[in-house]
């Protein structure tokens, strides 16, 4: 990735030799996000803070569907797509489960009946994995009484859960799940499918690593051996940044150790991160937030192994601390853009995109304005409203926004 300003540092320590020891790029500070916020769409402002969006296709129409969390709520959400037409209305929710503290929720098919049901990460004092179970195939998604809430025992108070990833690791039973935590104990553990998945008493939960605090984790198959492995970002501890986890295969998976590979970010608070070519070449590579500096990139190289170039993007004025990013298309040009949510954000802009010029120049524009929103959280890129571009769509949850997303002014 270019950059106007390099400058050599020391990177710290490599703990595989994968890991490319390239100079960082130091990012150059530019101005606060310019233009005219883009228009924002309330899907549900019914509780208290919105914490993270996740989606799939729940009801099998082609339209993503999203669940959320509601931390200080206590409520778990499934919010139904309307179509193109009524996105910017209020959608179609269903609650489909109340739990203390619920940091995070995702779909997964628990008892392979071929619907998605919802898992949900709690910390606090609840500290525990709840699973819930959709209705029937036979019922309506939308009736709440045919939803069900169990928690999976291996998890009860045990850790303070922040995400859940569901992924196929042992190549049997149903899809597994790898679970994130923070504070004291933490851990990336594996929680695996039994034979009938639907016995949540027999999910049994197997430790990957030690952690400080897991803010994502997505499946990648990071080494091109065909199993995925656990890409993630961990914002505290001895080991913050990004890594990965490889996973040793479906035979050893169980009893092995995953290896903890490193890939950028040491000593940096990350944040959430995305995936994504953001420099034209064809290769994946990854960017994350940093609380209360620039943004970290790992530009793959085109080696055999996997290995990375470290670089910083600069983050803009104007702003509050960064939470998560993006990568897309924001302005159809054919190249990859950035888009940011923040904390911190009072008075400041809480939602914005980014994109570099030929001359290696980085420019912001405004997303959210600096009215409104204090805390956003994780972001999904999404043409919601059928129109041929890429809409943004996140949770705020300080002035309780709730689940929103913002129209690209695009088209």
């Amino acid at each position: 990735m270019r950059s106007s300003v390099l400058v050599l540092t020391l990177l710290a320590t490599c703990q595989i030799a994968a890991v490319c020891l390239a100079p960082i790029a130091l990012a150059q500070a530019f101005g606060p996000p310019e233009g005219t916020p883009w228009k924002r769409h309330a899907i549900d402002s019914s509780s208290r803070g919105a914490d993270g969006i996740r989606v799939a296709d729940i009801d099998g129409d082609g339209l993503w569907d999203l669940t959320t969390g509601w931390e200080e709520g206590g409520r778990v959400s499934v919010y139904i797509n309307p179509g193109f037409q009524k996105s910017p209305d209020t959608w179609p929710k269903v609650i489909v489960g109340n739990v203390p503290s619920p940091e995070d929720a995702v779909f997964i098919d628990l008892n392979s009946d071929g619907r998605l049901d919802v898992v949900s990460s709690t910390e606090g004092e609840e500290r525990t994995v709840y699973a819930h179970l959709a209705p029937n195939p036979s019922q309506s998604l939308s009736s709440e009484s045919g939803w069900k809430t169990l928690p999976f025992p291996a998890t009860v108070k045990r850790n303070q859960w922040m995400f859940a990833l569901p992924l196929q690791i042992d190549g049997r039973d149903g899809e597994d799940l790898a679970l994130g935590s923070k504070g004291a104990n933490a851990q990336i553990c594996w929680l695996q499918a039994p034979k009938s998945s639907s016995d949540l008493d027999a999910w049994r939960l197997r430790k990957l690593c030690d952690a400080g605090w897991i803010m994502s984790l997505k499946s990648k198959d990071m080494d091109g051996d065909g199993d995925p492995d656990i890409l993630l970002s961990d914002r505290k501890g001895s080991d913050t940044g990004i890594w990965w986890l490889e996973n040793p295969g479906p035979e050893k998976a169980a009893s092995f150790h995953w290896p903890r590979r490193y890939v950028a970010g040491s000593g940096k608070e990350v944040m959430f991160l995305d995936t994504g070519d953001i420099n034209g070449d064809g290769l994946e590579d990854i960017v994350a937030a940093v609380k209360g500096g620039d943004f970290v990139a790992a530009i793959r190289l085109p080696s055999k192994s996997p290995s990375w170039k470290e670089s910083s993007i600069p983050y803009p004025s104007g702003t509050g601390t960064g939470k998560a990013v993006a990568i897309g298309d924001i302005d159809q040009n054919g190249k990859a853009d950035i888009v940011a949510t923040c904390e911190h954000s009072e008075n400041a802009s809480g939602v914005f995109w980014i994109q570099e010029n030929a001359n290696g120049e980085w420019s912001a524009t405004e997303i959210s304005g600096t009215k409104e929103g204090v805390k956003f959280d994780r972001i999904e890129t999404i043409d919601l409203d059928g129109d041929g571009d890429l809409d943004v769509i996140t949770c705020e949850e300080r002035d309780n926004l709730g689940v929103i997303w913002y129209e690209n002014p695009l088209h």
